[in-house]
């Protein structure tokens, strides 16, 4: 199983723990203040500010929270700045690692990154140390009870995606970022609800870990998702079957 794909399934599972500890909530805030900031406050003219709020929406964030956000996005509240940075760097075993981080604050935001990866006995490198390992694409994924496959390919397809695969109870579908809008407009036409639409770094090629490093690895994506200034967290390893049950 990919990185990408396995911990796609991990951050389905451990949602509901991140938004008992408020993670969930602070991390959707940024992205609709970053979408409104660049887009406009208006979720009908600005498709990323949309479906921030979507994301909001679902784990049950307050209509006024979302408001909140918006106003302080587009500069009629006030509030911080925030910008995104990259953060790339080795895991254990030599798996490349990328986290995307929204923050108002590189400064403190950076050393405390680098610590994550300093603790794991990791490396954080400079930019482009594994960016070239990964290419951006849209990853939308939905559940394998919510719909029959030969349908949603059909749907998927037509609208622009490159490929559907099945992982665990899971589709995966890949588009081009171009092609990721129509394709989630495309599933909402047909009442289909994904359990993660999102644009991000996908690996080239990955690398099969051993089960410790696979089990560190896992660590370290964890720690980092934790932190609440990062957004999305890319790895380039693949985890064979058996041993991702022993994970698990």
């Amino acid at each position: 199983m990919s990185g990408h794909s396995h911990w796609a399934t991990i951050k389905r599972k451990k949602g509901a723990v991140d938004a008992k500890r408020g993670q969930a909530f602070s991390k959707c805030a940024k992205l609709i203040m970053s979408a409104a900031r660049t887009g406009g406050g208006d979720p009908n003219m600005n498709l990323h500010l949309r479906y921030a709020i979507d994301d909001a929406r679902a784990i049950n964030m307050s209509k006024d929270s979302i408001e909140r956000a918006i106003l302080k996005g587009t500069g009629e509240l006030g509030g911080a700045q925030l910008e995104e940075v990259v953060y790339e760097g080795y895991g254990p075993g030599g798996v490349a690692l990328m986290a995307i981080a929204l923050t108002d604050n590189r400064n403190r935001t950076a050393p405390e990154v680098r610590k994550v990866f300093e603790n794991a006995g990791c490396s954080l490198g400079g930019p482009g140390s594994v960016a070239w390992m990964f290419e951006q694409k849209g990853v939308l994924s939905v559940s394998v009870g919510d719909v029959d496959g030969d349908t949603l390919l059909e749907v998927v397809i037509e609208a622009g995606a490159d490929d559907l695969r099945t992982f665990d109870d899971l589709y995966e579908i890949t588009c081009e970022p171009s092609a990721f809008s129509a394709v989630r407009e495309a599933l909402e036409r047909n009442g289909i609800t994904p359990q993660t639409a999102e644009v991000t770094n996908i690996a080239k090629q990955n690398v099969t870990p051993s089960l410790t490093d696979a089990r560190q690895t896992m660590k370290l994506m964890e720690e980092l998702e934790e932190h609440n200034d990062v957004q999305t967290v890319s790895a380039n390893f693949d985890i064979p079957q058996e041993l991702l049950a022993e994970i698990q």
